[in-house]
């Protein structure tokens, strides 16, 4: 299988600008600064993730935001001075969103709308057009987290269709495309898109959920004081799944067929079709979001991490940790920092 050259190890700067609690310019000139990314590149990544919402970049009408361009180009500039590379990942774009708070949102309608989708291929052609300089050094994700497993064909569609148009603008620059019920793993094997060595498929990976998400409050139906150790035996985490009657999309993995114990063994089972379907595409294989909620015990949070870098390392899997700052995942704060050399020798 190939490797994602400079995209091995990373982080996620998640809570900047994207799932920000209001729009506050205050808060997007101070939450992720040149000092940030000096630090990130002194703990030893090699590059940043970069959530960002479409209202930073276009007004409710369409029209470019010019100051929120100015955002990920600073950032940028920081990498580049601190040796770091960049995937820019458009978390959310007008019409749809993959945020389970947000309700009232129709996560189908995006699939199949043209309007909708001729917006969001207009907004990464500005985005290509800015960063289309750097392609040893920015790379592009087109939507996070796709939820429904029923939009599998049309999502094909739409990727395959910004393929193109980002190799018109882009066409040395790498692209990073995930499937369908939340980027599983498990869904790598359905994407059906154009590949012309510079394509990546990328993956999510928050299993055994029960675990990784206990006492998460967006989690619905997950009490808020649940906890629940690693490693266990299977049976435990499938079990709390069933009394929680978590969504398959959510919780499934852990009741494929074929998968009995939990460690390095747990990983490497449900891994194995992805990496069987980037080895046959000759794609690189990328695991854009990963981590332990801050509810969890430190140290099961520890083996946890040691468990999913061994197999992700033995086949050559790029990543970026969920998160470095706050969002229940970060370990910048105060909560890290009684294990904070543990947990930097463990990414």
């Amino acid at each position: 299988m190939r490797i994602f050259e400079g995209f091995q190890k990373g982080v996620n700067l998640g809570g900047w600008i994207s799932q920000f609690d209001s729009y506050d310019k205050a808060h997007f000139d101070s939450f992720i600064t040149r000092n940030d990314i000096r630090d990130i590149a002194g703990i030893g990544f090699d590059h940043v993730r970069v959530p960002v919402d479409y209202v930073l970049l276009e007004e409710e009408d369409g029209t470019a935001k010019e100051d929120g361009f100015h955002y990920l180009e600073n950032c940028r500039q920081w990498c580049e001075e601190y040796g770091l590379n960049m995937l820019v990942d458009l978390h959310e774009c007008y019409g749809y969103s993959f945020d389970p708070l947000k309700k009232d949102m129709d996560r189908e309608r995006f699939f199949y709308d043209s309007e909708l989708q001729d917006r969001f291929f207009r907004l990464w052609g500005r985005i290509a057009e800015r960063f289309a300089g750097y392609p040893d050094q920015v790379a592009f994700e087109p939507l996070n987290e796709v939820v429904l497993h029923e939009v599998a064909d049309a999502w094909n569609q739409v990727a395959s269709s910004y393929v193109r148009m980002m190799r018109t603008v882009v066409p040395d620059s790498y692209l990073v495309i995930g499937g369908v019920r939340y980027s599983s793993v498990a869904s790598v094997p359905l994407l059906d898109i154009p590949l012309d060595g510079k394509i990546v498929y990328n993956f999510h990976c928050y299993e055994p959920i029960v675990f990784t998400h206990q006492g998460a409050y967006w989690v619905e139906n997950m009490p808020h004081d649940f906890r629940i150790g690693y490693p266990m035996k299977l049976d435990a985490y499938r079990e709390a799944s069933d009394s929680m009657n978590l969504a398959n999309d959510l919780a499934g993995i852990v009741f494929r067929d074929g998968i009995d114990k939990t460690g390095e063994d747990f990983f490497e089972a449900i891994f194995a079709p992805a990496i069987d379907k980037a080895a046959k595409d000759q794609v690189p294989l990328y695991c854009g979001e990963y981590g332990v909620i801050d509810l969890a015990d430190s140290q099961d949070a520890l083996r946890w991490l040691k468990d999913i870098h061994g197999a992700m390392k033995r086949h050559g899997i790029g990543r970026a940790l969920w998160n470095y700052k706050e969002k229940d995942f970060g370990f910048a704060g105060d909560s890290f920092s009684g294990i904070r050399d543990e947990f930097i020798a463990a990414l």
